[in-house]
C-alpha cells in the first residue's frame, strides 16, 4: 500500500472508529456501579477491569500509532483513577477523541512506516489502527455480556437490543 492510499483506508478506519465510540460509551455508561466485582469465570476480567481496560487501551492504542512506537500498556490497576463507569466516560470523552485526532493529522507516509509491537507484529500503523477498532469492539462486545447478569440494561450496539425497544 503506498501513502495515498494508506490515508485514504486511514480516513475510513478514522470515520468507523468514531461511530464506534458512541457505542462504546453506551456501554460503558450502562454498567451498574454496584456490580463492578461481576466477572462471569474466574478467568475473566471484572466489570471494572474491562470498563478500564477499554477506556485506557483505546488512547493507549491510538497515540501508540500515533508515536510509531508502542510503550508498555497501561497500569489498570486502581492506581488509574478510573473508580467507576462515570470516571470512565469522562476519560474516555476527553482523551479518545483526542488520541483519535492525533492519529487523523498524520501523514500518509508515517501510516505506511512499520511499528514494532513488542516483536510480536511488525505492521504499518494504518494496519494498527484496523486492529485498534477491532480491538475496542471485542472488549465491549464481552462488557456488554455481563450487563444483564449485573442487573443493567444493553444499550443499542448495532441497532436496538431487547432492553431498547
Amino acid at each position: 500500500m503506498d501513502s495515498k492510499q494508506a490515508k485514504i483506508v486511514a480516513d475510513f478506519l478514522i470515520a468507523d472508529f468514531e461511530n464506534e465510540m458512541q457505542s462504546t460509551l453506551r456501554v460503558i455508561e450502562a454498567v451498574p456501579s454496584s456490580q463492578l466485582g461481576y466477572r462471569p469465570d474466574p478467568k475473566s476480567k471484572t466489570g471494572l477491569g474491562l470498563v478500564r481496560h477499554i477506556t485506557l487501551e483505546d488512547e493507549w492504542l491510538l497515540n501508540c500509532i500515533a508515536n510509531g512506537a508502542f510503550t508498555p500498556p497501561p497500569d489498570d490497576s486502581d492506581a488509574c483513577g478510573i473508580m467507576n463507569p462515570a470516571d470512565a466516560a469522562a476519560r474516555y470523552k476527553e482523551k479518545v477523541p483526542a488520541a483519535l485526532d492525533r492519529v487523523r493529522a498524520m501523514s500518509g507516509q508515517k501510516l505506511v512506516n512499520v511499528i514494532d509491537m513488542f516483536g510480536m507484529i511488525k505492521a504499518p500503523g494504518v494496519n494498527f489502527l484496523a486492529m485498534a477498532a477491532k480491538h475496542s469492539v471485542h472488549h465491549r462486545g464481552q462488557l456488554s455480556t455481563y450487563l444483564r447478569p449485573m442487573g443493567g440494561r444493553v444499550p443499542g450496539i448495532y441497532g436496538p437490543s431487547a432492553d431498547t425497544q
